[in-house]
């Protein structure tokens, strides 16, 4: 039986390292075929050829170069997905290429924050400066599509397609309910006036102030929305909210009566369009060159010594060096620091696009903004989202600047430990039994409530670095404790009010945000880099070779939905004392 029993074990042992093998070796095999497909050649871009844009999937801060980001595991090879980053920097480099006569914007569904799209389109309209066209079409185009579509020359539309022009609306998530049927307490400790921050956890629908609050907060945007599209379409503003708010475009042909789109038209009379634009036969082909081919075209951009560090921090801010989806603040205080030692980099552009995290790391990150900034001009650009700690580490930067529709502020720290003593004992019949040496050995312990000298600890911790924060301001934007205190609270701002009140100053992208960190630093010559160095994706597929592609292949399948597993996982995370805005805005 011994013998037996020893054969099953090595054959059990045997099978294990097999599958391990084989996993290693066909990661490595994805890998090189990963890494022989990115080194592509230079794509050629022919005279009287249309740039074809496409923005059909989530757009990031930065291109990622995971091996897994989009894989095609039936064709082997990559999606390529372009992120912000080179959105931005292609259509610049179209602007000035002779070979580039126009735009096509192939458009339906847009997967990015209102600041990412209202970036873009900044960038399109800085491109019809120089007289080339723009062209949209959608089957159907969502509100975000249709706000970037509106400044095409012409918007065609699917005869059978309509515009959703609904205006806007914040849905947030509430886990009250949730939380009592697996009996766990959220205990909170809080500042002051900083309710709304954590409602979620014991409210099952919004508090009279914080529905004022964010009703005050979209009204603004969908402000500037109307505003932008009054502007491109010539269509007067009231005009546009009765269009809205009676839903007079939800076909064709009232998206044509009313002046959305210039022309109901299938795809073959739009090619017919270009083809008349482009001035070749109808049977002639179009030259039409993706974004992803269009990266690899020639660049007219010389080496220059001198360089602006832009350094991206995305994700919720946490202790080490973070994933792909947090901002590390040991990984993102690194790159300041080697901007900050490199006498060759004369500014830095800190890009945020985060809703906060941890207080300790937000803290880590803004000592390593204090010291650069002592040495060099440091800008910060906010993205879609620069919040609570996101703010924190924004706040001593020389300059600010925001996009219109970002989200900031959310000055307010809080605290959350969740007691599952209940869940524990009378759900899983699970009890503990302990022996300590002092009264708050077993600190933060999930299996039993807070006592009232623990709570009394956490709250002076949460006052303390609240108070650390609002000096922090006070002192990075000039501002009296007393100011600061008055628009904090945990409250949030679009990024008009959060300049019209003082928290930024101005109103722009990340090329804006280069603009003025050259001007600082008196250079007219430079090239920009991007940090933190993105990770080499064989040593990162070797590092953790089913993590990271489980987690992109979950992404990929779930899409949209896949928001709301993050948002489950971010919610177990929340333990301690956080600089975060606690709910998630999503403007629909």
């Amino acid at each position: 039986m011994k013998q037996f029993f020893k054969y099953v074990l090595a054959t059990v042992v045997g099978f294990f390292l097999t599958f391990v093998l084989i996993i290693f070796f066909f990661s490595i095999f994805i890998a090189s075929t990963i890494s022989g497909l990115q080194e592509q050649q230079v794509t050629n871009v022919k005279p009287n050829s249309v740039l074809h844009i496409q923005l059909n999937y989530p757009i990031k801060e930065r291109t990622d170069d995971s091996p897994f980001e989009n894989f095609d595991i039936f064709n082997m090879e990559p999606q390529i997905t372009l992120g912000l980053d080179d959105i931005l920097k292609n259509i610049q480099k179209a602007k000035d290429d002779p070979n580039i006569q126009g735009i096509y914007l192939d458009l339906f569904y847009l997967r990015a924050g209102w600041a990412q799209v209202h970036e873009i389109r900044e960038a399109l309209l800085d491109f019809k400066t120089t007289g080339k066209f723009i062209k949209s079409y959608g089957e159907v185009y969502t509100q975000r599509a249709y706000y970037l579509a509106s400044v095409s020359d012409k918007i065609f539309l699917n005869p059978e397609g309509f515009v959703q022009f609904n205006g806007l609306n914040v849905e947030l998530t509430f886990y009250k309910g949730a939380l009592e049927k697996l009996d766990i307490e959220p205990q909170i400790i809080r500042h002051g006036k900083f309710k709304a921050a954590t409602e979620p956890y014991f409210l099952e629908k919004m508090s009279e102030a914080n529905r004022e609050q964010l009703n005050t907060f979209i009204s603004g945007i969908y402000g500037e929305i109307i505003k932008n599209i009054s502007s491109a379409r010539n269509i007067p503003e009231e005009e546009l909210r009765t269009i809205s708010n009676e839903l007079l475009a939800d076909n064709a042909n009232g998206a044509v009566q009313y002046g959305l789109v210039d022309s109901v038209y299938f795809k073959d009379q739009v090619l017919s369009s270009f083809r008349s634009e482009l001035k070749i036969g109808k049977n002639d082909k179009i030259n039409f060159v993706s974004l992803k081919k269009y990266r690899h075209s020639p660049s007219k951009e010389s080496y220059q010594k001198n360089k602006i560090a832009v350094i991206y921090g995305s994700g919720t801010i946490v202790s080490g060096d973070g994933d792909r989806e947090s901002l590390g603040g040991d990984r993102v205080s690194k790159a300041i620091r080697k901007a900050r030692l490199d006498s060759n980099v004369k500014a830095i552009v800190l890009r945020v696009n985060s809703p906060g995290g941890s207080s300790i790391a937000s803290d880590v990150i803004w000592r390593e903004i204090v010291l650069a900034k002592d040495v060099k001009p440091v800008v910060v650009s906010m993205s879609s989202l620069a919040a609570s700690g996101g703010y924190y580490i924004a706040c001593p930067a020389d300059k600010i600047v925001a996009q219109p529709f970002t989200i900031t502020g959310s000055i307010g720290v809080f605290g959350i430990l969740f007691n599952a003593q209940k869940l524990y004992n009378d759900k899983l019949g699970i009890t503990f039994d302990q022996v300590k040496t002092s009264e708050f050995a077993d600190l933060g312990n999930t299996a039993r409530p807070l006592t009232e000298a623990e709570i009394g600890k956490f709250q002076k911790e949460v006052d303390r670095i609240y108070d650390s924060f609002v000096n922090k301001v006070s002192k990075g934007r000039d501002l009296s404790y007393a100011e600061v205190d008055s628009i904090a609270q945990g409250r949030i701002w679009s990024g008009i009010d959060a300049k019209r009140i003082g928290l930024v100053d101005e109103l722009g992208g990340l090329e804006t945000s280069i603009n003025i960190a050259a001007e600082m630093a008196g250079v007219e010559k430079y090239r920009t880099i991007s940090l933190p160095k993105k990770r080499d994706f064989k040593e990162e597929l070797l590092k953790n070779i089913l993590g990271e592609a489980k987690a992109l292949f979950i992404e990929e399948e779930l899409e949209e939905y896949y928001s709301y597993l993050k948002k489950l996982k971010d919610i177990l995370k929340l333990e301690g004392i956080q600089m975060r805005i606690p709910f998630d805005i999503e403007l629909k």
